[in-house]
């Protein structure tokens, strides 16, 4: 089985519902403990519930996790270090997004449409779509500055721990 084989462990996915569909995130505690805790704790707050895709380039990522959608928000929770890993950023992973700081992610993450090998061990790497690529593929794309997305954006519908969605 290899390392991104789809998980059977509800603790660890993450359901996040879109229009377009449900999209399945097997996460890494092995890799990124401190970030899947947060990833976790801020669904089961139901913190990422309608915010939006704020940043989205075509064929490299789209950005999300920011209420404001400005991509200066972030969560009342303390920022979280750098877990760098020997992952690579390929189609699907996720990351946590940071300022100019390692030590700088809070709430925002950002899911890659292709790979990004410029980004490995720069960024966390905490989760990877297992289901619903396709649905990712479908956000809307930035036209503005560094793909900032001009108009309504499309934005997470739910954000659920499996181990939680009844």
């Amino acid at each position: 089985m290899s390392a991104w084989a789809q998980t059977s462990d509800p603790d660890n996915t993450i359901y996040m519902d879109l229009k377009q569909g449900r999209v399945v995130i097997q996460l890494l505690p092995d890799v990124a403990p401190k970030t899947v805790e947060r990833i976790k704790t801020l669904c089961r707050q139901g913190f990422y519930d309608g915010t939006p895709f704020h940043r989205v380039i075509e064929g490299f990522m789209a950005q999300g996790g920011d209420p404001t959608g400005t991509g200066t928000g972030g969560s009342k929770l303390p920022d979280l270090p750098l877990e760098a890993s020997q992952r690579h950023f390929v189609r699907g992973v996720c990351g946590m997004a940071r300022a100019a700081s390692p030590d700088s992610g809070n709430s925002q993450f950002f899911i890659m449409f292709a790979p990004a090998p410029s980004l490995d061990g720069k960024y966390t790497i905490w989760g990877q779509v297992v289901r619903g690529m396709d649905y990712v593929d479908e956000i809307k794309r930035g036209t503005g500055p560094n793909g900032q997305v001009v108009g309504e954006p499309d934005r997470i519908i739910h954000m659920r721990v499996a181990a939680d969605v009844k």
